[in-house]
């Protein structure tokens, strides 16, 4: 056999389709010597391509695995978010409640004699004819604490 670089790939057109024909057994042990040598490799590809494959499926669960976890909108942001939303619901439940406390006490004021008096002896400290209105002391801010040790 001929080296490779000597050999001519592709007959010349004017040697015809007869040239052709008798460089065929040529092109053919060509083409089977190729096969013998990417055989092995092929062969070892082929042996180990349920392990390529597993190994594919492995990485892509794992990275999907990674994504639905901790991606943008993954299951760790979705528990912060759900847990803000239940303590802005509670905030929201207390804000009314204090709001619809208000509108009765305003109601109330609105409407009703007793709880105007009420009010005005709390707050301006009046007092019907012959009542006393006791005020408690307010606690002295500057005043420094009392000590009951003895003076040297």
């Amino acid at each position: 056999m001929k080296p490779l670089y000597r050999m001519a790939r592709f007959p010349r057109p004017e040697d015809g389709l007869r040239a052709m024909a008798d460089r065929a057994p040529q092109a053919e042990a060509l083409a089977a010597s190729w096969i013998e040598r990417a055989r092995p490799m092929l062969l070892r590809i082929y042996a180990l391509r349920r392990r390529i494959a597993t190994m594919a499926v492995a990485v892509l669960a794992a990275s999907l695995f990674v994504h639905v976890m901790f991606g943008a909108n993954g299951m760790v942001i979705y528990k912060q978010k759900r847990a803000e939303h239940d303590a802005l619901h509670k905030q929201i439940v207390q804000v009314q409640q204090e709001n619809d406390r208000f509108t009765q006490k305003i109601q109330g004021l609105k409407s009703d004699q007793k709880s105007i008096e009420k009010e005005a002896r709390e707050q301006l400290g009046y007092a019907k004819p012959g009542e006393y209105v006791y005020v408690p002391p307010s606690p002295a801010k500057s005043a420094p604490p009392a000590t009951h040790s003895a003076k040297k």
